[in-house]
C-alpha cells in the first residue's frame, strides 16, 4: 500500500509540470505564431513590347499559270514534229505538221469556184443594168426585170457562198500546222509521226510556268481571323503575299503575291481555297510539286511573347505573376496564339514588367519573392 501511495505521489509533481508547460506553448507571444513565410525564389524576365505577325504553314500543289492541252483541228497523217519535247517554245511556235495535201487541194478548188462565181456575177450585174434600163423605157416587160434582179442577187450570194468556202479551206490548211497557243514549257508528244490523228486529238501539252501557281486551302477557322484581320488593317500589304517553303525546306526567294480566295468555304473540307502567284524565271519551281505556303493570319501591335509554362489558370481565366515591390501581384492575362513555341498576350501586360517565369507554382497573390536572378534583369 504504501508502495502505490510512493509511486502516486511521484506521479503528481510530473503531471503538473507538463501541464504548466502546455499553457506556456500556448500563452506565446502573438509575433511568433504569426511568423511571415520565407520569400519564395522566382526566377524573372523583364517583359518587351513588339509587334507580332502570326504566319500559318499549309499544303499547296503547284500548278502551270496556264496548262493547255494542244490538239489537232483537222484530221490527216501527222508528218513532223518541230520542237523538242521538254523545251520553251513561244507562242505561235510550229509543233506540228499534218499532211496538207489533200487541203491544199480543197483550196485550189475553192478559189477556182469563187473564180467561177465572180464571173457569172459580172455577167449577172450587167445583165441586171441593161434590163433597168430597158425597163425605164418601157422596152421590156416586168417579168424579165424581176427575172434579172433575181439573177443578179443570186449570183451574188454564190460570190459570198464561195469566198466563204475559200476562207474555210485556206483555215483548214492553215491547221495542218499545229502552232502553239501559248509560250511555256512543252510536253512529251502523244503521238508519234506517220499516225492518223482525228480531229480533237492531243498531241502535246504546254505548261506556262512563269508564272507559276500555288494551290491550297486554309481551314475555316484560319480563313476567318484572316479576313476579320484584314477588315481591321487593310493597310497592312502583306495580307496579300505568300512566300514558299520548297520540299527540302527551303524558302523560295520571291515572294509571291494572293490572287485568288474562293468566295465561300467548302461545306465538305471546311475550308477556303485560295491561289498564290510566284514569278519562275528560273524555273526552279515544277508544275505537280507539293509544297507548303507560309500566309499572315494575324498580326498584333504592342503585344507580349512569353514561355507558356509563366501562365496560370484559374477560375477567372489565365493569369501570370508580376513582380512589385518585391511582392507577388497576379495579373489576368488575355492569350493569343502560340507561335513558336512562345504565348502571345495581347492584353494585360506593360513595358518592362518584371515577369515570374519561375517558381510561380509555390505563390500566391501578395506573397514575398525572392528573385534569384534579379542582377541579371538590371
Amino acid at each position: 500500500m504504501k508502495a502505490l501511495l510512493t509511486q502516486r505521489s511521484l506521479a503528481w509533481p510530473a503531471t503538473v509540470l507538463l501541464c504548466l508547460s502546455l499553457l506556456t506553448a500556448c500563452s506565446g507571444e502573438p509575433g511568433e505564431q504569426n511568423k511571415e513565410r520565407p520569400p519564395v525564389p522566382v526566377t524573372i524576365t523583364t517583359v518587351k513590347a513588339e509587334n507580332i505577325k502570326h504566319f500559318g504553314h499549309f499544303a499547296a500543289r503547284l500548278r502551270g499559270a496556264r496548262e493547255v492541252d494542244v490538239r489537232a483541228q483537222v484530221s490527216g497523217i501527222l508528218m513532223e514534229r518541230r520542237f523538242i519535247e521538254g523545251d520553251a517554245v513561244e507562242q505561235g511556235q510550229a509543233l506540228f505538221q499534218i499532211d496538207p495535201e489533200p487541203y491544199q487541194i480543197l483550196v485550189d478548188s475553192a478559189r477556182a469556184d469563187l473564180v467561177d462565181a465572180t464571173a457569172a456575177n459580172k455577167q449577172a450585174q450587167s445583165e441586171w443594168q441593161r434590163i433597168q434600163e430597158l425597163y425605164d423605157q418601157d422596152a421590156t416587160s416586168r417579168r424579165e426585170y424581176e427575172q434579172a434582179e433575181s439573177n443578179s442577187k443570186a449570183a451574188a450570194a454564190r460570190v459570198t457562198q464561195a469566198q466563204s468556202s475559200l476562207a474555210d479551206a485556206e483555215r483548214n490548211l492553215r491547221y495542218t500546222q499545229v502552232k502553239a497557243p501559248v509560250a511555256g514549257m512543252s510536253g512529251i508528244e502523244s503521238l508519234s509521226e506517220g499516225n492518223l490523228v482525228d480531229e480533237g486529238t492531243i498531241l502535246t501539252r504546254i505548261t506556262q510556268v512563269d508564272p507559276i501557281d500555288a494551290h491550297f486551302s486554309l481551314p475555316e477557322a484560319d480563313a476567318t481571323t484572316r479576313r476579320w484581320r484584314m477588315h481591321q488593317a487593310p493597310e497592312i500589304d502583306a495580307y496579300q503575299k505568300a512566300w514558299l517553303i520548297m520540299p527540302d525546306g527551303r524558302e523560295y526567294e520571291q515572294s509571291g503575291k494572293i490572287n485568288f480566295v474562293a468566295n465561300r468555304v467548302n461545306e465538305e473540307s471546311a475550308s477556303v481555297v485560295m491561289r498564290a502567284e510566284f514569278i519562275n524565271p528560273d524555273n526552279l519551281l515544277m508544275p505537280g510539286q507539293l509544297v507548303r505556303v507560309r500566309v499572315l493570319l494575324e498580326h498584333y501591335d504592342e503585344a507580349f511573347l512569353i514561355d507558356p509554362a509563366s501562365v496560370s489558370q484559374g477560375p477567372d481565366g489565365p493569369f501570370v505573376y508580376i513582380i512589385n515591390d518585391a511582392k507577388a501581384d497576379q495579373r489576368q492575362v488575355e492569350l493569343g496564339p502560340e507561335i513558336d513555341g512562345q504565348q502571345v498576350i495581347t492584353n494585360g501586360l506593360h513595358e518592362g514588367e518584371q515577369l515570374v517565369i519561375n517558381g510561380h507554382v509555390a505563390l500566391s497573390d501578395g506573397a514575398t519573392v525572392d528573385p534569384t536572378n534579379a542582377d541579371e534583369q538590371e
